[in-house]
């Protein structure tokens, strides 16, 4: 009989979770067995699971699961070296050459489990089944706002949290527009097209800033992109990959622009593929802004776990677009599943 165990998240700031209650009744009548750990910070109380027939164990129990068990989380496990023998659903950042995605296969590797990475889960025609674009790019977009509110201040942006609802978020923000005189940025979007530029345009509409739109058309000449300097704010929603155009190249610090905050949505800095090239690193919770020039300022917001600050929101879209795939998971050699697995062996087969 196929297991699913959903873990308790390990890293800070993260409240989301993959499946609902509603999501986890489904999976019991078609005959899938699941528990769910207990969460000291899960945005969706345990006792939803209960009622929905869940077996439970301790928050971080997953080690010690049945070796068939399939755990399912959404961030990174604890980067302890520990060989992973179970079968593991999760956002690994594995294949693109990262450092810590290279350590994690190895662990794989050692313990014969297998990664089925959320972000390779994608349908015959090669697009994603799930994914928190939406609401990454929406919350992002918010975070690059606070920062550019908080430049006008002659601050450098402090601590960001997470909120109930998306109204108040926008409350939240509003307010602190509110406190300055300056008149509203404009930004520019690139991959307005997908999900993720489209929930950063969304924001941008609510709070009334002019954004412009671009996707693949406008980017087709490979660049340089002048016009990214010429506005106030830029998001990058592409993810980085071989053949992605620089769109703020090194010497943007020291360019004449108008550019003062970027938002890297996209958010892969270590890859040797980011089109941000004026950052190497995440930005925080505690420290959202990363400050790369002065006179005039210039701060990246890069926060690799975007969809947390809106984790009721985020955690429901995602489920009811991941749960049509984990009814699939009693086959774990077929469709979406099979071609997951056949990404892990393609990148862990030189290891």
């Amino acid at each position: 009989m196929t297991h699913l165990w959903v873990r308790a998240e390990q890293r800070g700031n993260e409240e989301r979770v993959g499946l609902t209650p509603e999501g986890a009744a489904a999976l019991i009548k078609s005959g899938i067995t699941v528990t769910v750990e207990q969460s000291s910070t899960r945005c969706i109380p345990i006792h939803g699971y209960i009622d929905a027939g869940c077996n439970t164990a301790p928050e971080h129990s997953w080690p010690s699961a049945p070796a068939d068990a399939i755990i399912f989380g959404l961030k990174e496990l604890p980067d302890d070296g520990t060989p992973l023998p179970h079968k593991h659903i999760l956002f690994g950042h594995a294949f693109k050459g990262q450092p810590s995605g290279q350590r994690l296969l190895k662990r794989f590797v050692a313990g014969g489990g297998c990664l089925y990475d959320l972000e390779y889960l994608v349908d015959p025609a090669g697009r994603r089944v799930a994914a928190f674009g939406y609401w990454a790019g929406y919350a992002g977009a918010a975070i690059a706002l606070k920062c550019w509110a908080a430049q006008q201040r002659a601050e450098v942006a402090g601590p960001v949290k997470t909120y109930s609802s998306s109204s108040k978020l926008l409350a939240d923000l509003n307010h602190e527009f509110d406190t300055i005189s300056a008149p509203r940025p404009n930004a520019l979007v690139i991959g307005a097209l997908g999900r993720v530029g489209t929930g950063a345009a969304d924001l941008c509409a609510k709070m009334g800033v002019s954004t412009t739109l671009w996707d693949m058309a406008e980017t087709a000449t490979g660049g340089p992109f002048p016009e990214v300097l010429k506005h106030n704010i830029f998001f990058n929603c592409i993810l980085a990959r071989s053949g992605t155009p620089v769109f703020v190249p090194k010497t943007a610090k020291t360019a004449d622009r108008t550019l003062t905050v970027i938002g890297d949505i996209a958010c892969d800095p270590d890859s040797d593929f980011s089109p941000i090239k004026v950052y190497d690193r995440t930005t925080t919770w505690d420290k959202p802004a990363l400050r790369v020039a002065d006179e005039p300022p210039l701060d990246v917001t890069a926060i690799d776990n975007l969809p947390s600050m809106l984790p009721a929101e985020s955690s429901q879209d995602f489920a009811e677009q991941l749960l049509p795939s984990l009814l699939k998971l009693s086959d774990m050699t077929a469709d979406v599943w099979g071609r997951a697995n056949d990404t892990f062996l393609e990148h862990t087969k030189a290891l």
